[in-house]
């Protein structure tokens, strides 16, 4: 629940669920030269709520930071403030920790700060997260266990394991599991960031599981 105007206290619900990403959020708009109205707008967010993820009154989801990620150029890692001293090209799995995120859990699967983001992801059933997204960029999704619903535009394909898909996101698109336990999947986007994002994410409380 947002609070009410002028109160500047954390929201209990979302305080340390992720690393402080308000000093990042905040200095990388600047670096790009985003006044806050601009950069919300990009995003698809008032101005309220981005000036709320910047003082550190609200979390973003992961949904979110993906898209604040393209605006501002950079990557997911480098907004968790998670800057490795070298790039290690091994992404071992039990270093991987899943975040959840409107019933989507992320791990990571690919390396920090990189032009390709990679994350293997289950998509469950039935979810509000579950909703049409369009922004810059390319997208590959690959099934690997259940199976998958995927419209792109006015077309809609059911996707099985080991089938792929690869699409331009400025492309409408949604995605969603159509089997009952879910389904998991490897998705890469690439890192792309342009004036005319428009995303619709998901606004739920990531938390680390």
């Amino acid at each position: 629940m947002d609070h009410v105007p002028g109160d500047t206290s954390p929201d209990p619900a979302v305080t340390d669920v992720l690393p402080d990403v308000a000093p990042q959020l905040r200095s990388l708009r600047r670096r790009r030269g985003l006044t806050l109205e601009a950069a919300a707008q990009r995003a698809g967010l008032s101005p309220a709520h981005l000036s709320r993820l910047e003082t550190g009154n609200r979390q973003p989801s992961l949904p979110m930071l993906l898209a604040l990620s393209r605006i501002y150029g950079t990557t997911v890692s480098e907004l968790l403030g998670e800057t490795p001293p070298e790039r290690d090209p091994v992404v071992r799995a039990d270093r991987s920790e899943p975040v959840e995120a409107d019933g989507w859990i992320y791990r990571q699967a690919g390396g920090a700060g990189r032009a390709l983001q990679c994350l293997r992801v289950h998509v469950p059933y039935a979810t509000r997260a579950d909703i049409v997204r369009v922004h810059p960029g390319e997208e590959w999704i690959h099934v690997l266990e259940g199976r998958v619903r995927l419209a792109l535009g006015d077309a809609v394909h059911v996707l099985d394991p080991g089938d792929s898909a690869h699409f331009d996101s400025l492309t409408p698109h949604r995605i969603g599991a159509a089997t009952s336990g879910g389904a998991e999947l490897l998705f890469v986007h690439t890192l792309m960031q342009s004036p005319a994002a428009e995303l619709c994410l998901g606004d739920g409380t990531p938390h680390r599981r």
